[in-house]
């Protein structure tokens, strides 16, 4: 679930970005792409073979799974960076200019991965132009990956009274709930989230996963009470169904092909199936299955998508949960 506000901002600077772009670098783009169809060809052909042979009790164990190798930062999102830093040294700029584009900058370390990178800017946007509510959005969710919930909190706090509209402030500060365990309250910002798409699985489900850290049986009756609402059409209302039971493993496994046309909509998916299969396997505690899941999240490199930022979380919450399992047993 790529985070939805990063699209709903557009700043008269992006123009800038496009004289980087020459006609040389569209013949690179261009063999690159056919390069990148041929590797996902073959993928598909992989992926359906092992789903077609493998025993349901073998493919849980994902002994078989052939991976692409990860995709290389975008060297489009690496020029426009570059650009930036040049358009920021002009003294001619506003406070209010060098915000901005200290934020729009900061956006793009993100999509590259490079989180520190990306912190500076947000924090030097706030500083800019305290009022820029985007980026107390984005460094609070910094915070969340960083364990400093109290500084998560405070970040969408201030989002949220600079813009009450910005609908993912909601989503963000309801996970910093979820994660500095404190799942009633969580509850409430998740369905906020919720309800405003309420044919979204995703949102269902990260709404349910609060309720499910309350009770198990609580987080089991609002997913069946939310379940009419959603989108059959939508490939993950089958993640949701998996939570509830109706379907297995198996058959989420063999949807995820279905109206996939390049192998960027196919990792971006990946990411998130891996992400949900992950948490799914914790909650039945299969930690073993769960930690394969949540890294092969990671492994694709789709930096800017909620799943990736927090299978990081999920992995370090299960080895810490092992490693109590390992202390009480001694």
């Amino acid at each position: 679930m790529r985070e939805g506000w990063r699209h709903q901002r557009r700043f008269k600077c992006m123009l800038l970005i496009l004289a980087v772009f020459s006609f040389s670098t569209e013949c690179f783009f261009t063999m690159r792409r056919n390069v990148s169809l041929i590797f996902f060809s073959l993928f598909v052909c992989i992926l359906t073979g092992c789903a077609q042979t493998q025993p349901v009790e073998q493919r849980s164990q994902m002994g078989n799974l052939l991976l692409a190798e990860p995709a290389p930062a975008n060297p489009r999102s690496q020029m426009a960076i570059a650009r930036y830093n040049q358009v920021l040294t002009s003294t001619a700029l506003s406070d209010d200019d060098k915000a901005e584009l200290h934020f729009q900058r900061g956006m793009l370390y993100d999509s590259v991965g490079l989180n520190g990178l990306a912190q500076f800017d947000y924090s030097q946007a706030i500083n800019l132009k305290p009022d820029l509510a985007e980026a107390y959005n984005s460094i609070g969710i910094h915070y969340i990956q960083q364990n400093d919930f109290i500084q998560a909190y405070e970040a969408f706090d201030s989002t949220l009274e600079i813009n009450p509209d910005l609908d993912f402030a909601f989503l963000n500060r309801g996970i910093a709930l979820y994660y500095g365990d404190r799942a009633e309250l969580a509850t409430s910002d998740l369905d906020t989230f919720f309800k405003k798409d309420e044919k979204d699985p995703f949102r269902a489900l990260w709404s349910y996963f609060a309720n499910h850290a309350i009770s198990p049986q609580q987080g089991a009756e609002y997913l069946a009470s939310v379940r009419p609402l959603l989108d059959n059409e939508h490939w993950a209302t089958s993640l949701v169904d998996l939570f509830l039971g109706v379907v297995d493993e198996n058959e989420v496994l063999n949807s995820l092909l279905q109206g996939i046309t390049s192998q960027k909509a196919l990792t971006d998916r990946l990411c998130e199936a891996y992400f949900y299969l992950g948490k799914f396997h914790s909650q039945n505690g299969n930690r073993g299955i769960a930690s394969n899941y949540f890294k092969l999240a990671l492994s694709t490199n789709v930096y800017d998508y909620v799943e990736h930022r927090y299978a990081r979380i999920e992995l370090n919450r299960l080895r810490q949960r092992t490693a109590e399992v390992s202390t009480d047993d001694e």
